[in-house]
């Protein structure tokens, strides 16, 4: 990184701005040889992103505010503190307290909110993951996971009401938004992570439908002439296939 910072016309014009966008497709590219279970590919995506955190730390250290190693103590000093189970006398019994601990420290290194630490730039539905397990974190939990489902349909029959009786398009966003909150903690609560679950079934998507494509057009078929009944026989035999 030196050498290219010093040689590179490319690498010698970036900023902490300039890489920001940079770094988050590489966490996506990285997400996705998660999803896929590629090991070659996660291993490809880990050093690219090893690349970037390289990279900023020598930004950092090019204006004598920190380096490589001030990010490594740092992050080694809060593991230590945020881990009184491990370094200290603290006891636990499960991954749960563990995580309640962890957001009752937040609060005590002067915190105001535990929701301070999701981060405003975050996926709707992954921010909205991340709210729910932060306030879980202090205790505002439901007791009962039916008690979740009854709010899944609570909010999913208010949309209903609201769309057959026409309301505006703002209600009718408030309630929806309501219901995917909701889906979202019931996700939580049986043990699936919303985000990966809805990202599977995009590439589901996108899997059978291309084969609607491919099929009908070796068939002879337009897909813009087709009626939804002969597609759907195409989207059938892909399910088949599966």
């Amino acid at each position: 990184m030196d050498q290219l910072r010093e040689g590179c016309p490319w690498d010698k014009e970036q900023t902490f701005e300039s890489l920001r966008h940079l770094s988050i497709e590489e966490v996506y590219e990285l997400s996705d040889a998660i999803l896929n279970k590629d090991l070659d590919s996660i291993k490809g995506e880990l050093g690219d992103l090893m690349l970037h955190l390289v990279f900023y730390a020598k930004l950092g250290s090019e204006v004598n505010s920190f380096d490589i190693k001030d990010v490594l103590d740092g992050i080694s000093e809060k593991l230590i503190h945020r881990h009184p189970h491990i370094f200290g006398d603290q006891k636990v019994n499960s991954a749960s307290e563990v995580l309640n601990n962890w957001e009752k420290l937040k609060l005590k290194e002067g915190r105001n909110s535990v929701l301070e630490g999701v981060p405003k730039s975050l996926p709707p539905l992954v921010k909205a993951f991340r709210i729910q397990e932060k306030a879980k974190g202090v205790g505002f939990e439901w007791e009962k996971r039916e008690d979740v489902w009854d709010k899944v349909i609570e909010e999913l029959n208010e949309l209903k009401f609201e769309v057959e009786n026409n309301a505006s398009k703002e209600k009718m966003e408030d309630e929806l938004g309501d219901l995917i909150f909701a889906l979202t903690n019931y996700a939580r609560y049986i043990g699936i992570n919303p985000e990966d679950a809805l990202e599977k079934t995009n590439k589901k998507f996108i899997r059978r439908f291309q084969f609607i494509e491919e099929q009908s057009k070796k068939d002879g078929y337009k897909l813009e002439d087709m009626s939804l009944i002969e597609m759907e026989a195409y989207w059938l035999k892909a399910k088949t296939l599966e």
